[in-house]
């Protein structure tokens, strides 16, 4: 039988690889979004074939340039466990966009192996506590200020 740290750490562990996965998996996104493809041809090639609805031509260029740096800043910041919450939240409204894109082009879109899996992570990261992902930088962070309040006490 686990005992209580074992469990602490088999989830400390789970986060840790999940946060790694899902971190990756945006920031490789970012990476090739920003540096490779070039956020205006992102929006160009995967946005302006919505101008032809109600949306507002210029929304599609804004967020078509914007979701790069998101998806390669939050990325980042995920897979160091640095304002986690932030970057999940980020993450949450890109995969919120990327939805509802494929479901105003495609009414019955399959989101099997896009949205769900990295929806399914981003939601396992969110749900457990925050203070069970001792794998990361906010962790650290608040170790060392918990730390200096008790030094001033």
């Amino acid at each position: 039988m686990n005992s209580p740290k074992d469990s602490n750490l088999d989830r400390s562990s789970a986060l840790l690889f999940a946060r790694l996965v899902l971190g990756l998996i945006f920031f490789m996104a970012g990476v090739y979004k920003v540096f490779q493809l070039g956020p205006l041809e992102h929006a160009r090639k995967y946005f302006l074939p919505y101008a032809g609805t109600f949306l507002p031509v210029w929304s599609l260029w804004a967020t078509g340039v914007l979701i790069p740096f998101v998806e390669l800043v939050a990325g980042g910041l995920l897979i160091l466990g640095l304002r986690t919450r932030e970057a999940l939240v980020s993450l949450g409204f890109v995969l919120a966009i990327v939805t509802f894109g494929h479901l105003l082009k495609e009414p019955l879109y399959e989101f099997h192996t896009h949205v769900i899996p990295r929806l399914a992570l981003l939601l396992f990261i969110f749900l457990l506590p925050q203070e069970d992902d001792r794998f990361s930088l906010d962790y650290l962070l608040k170790l060392r200020k918990n730390q200096k309040v008790v030094a001033k006490d």
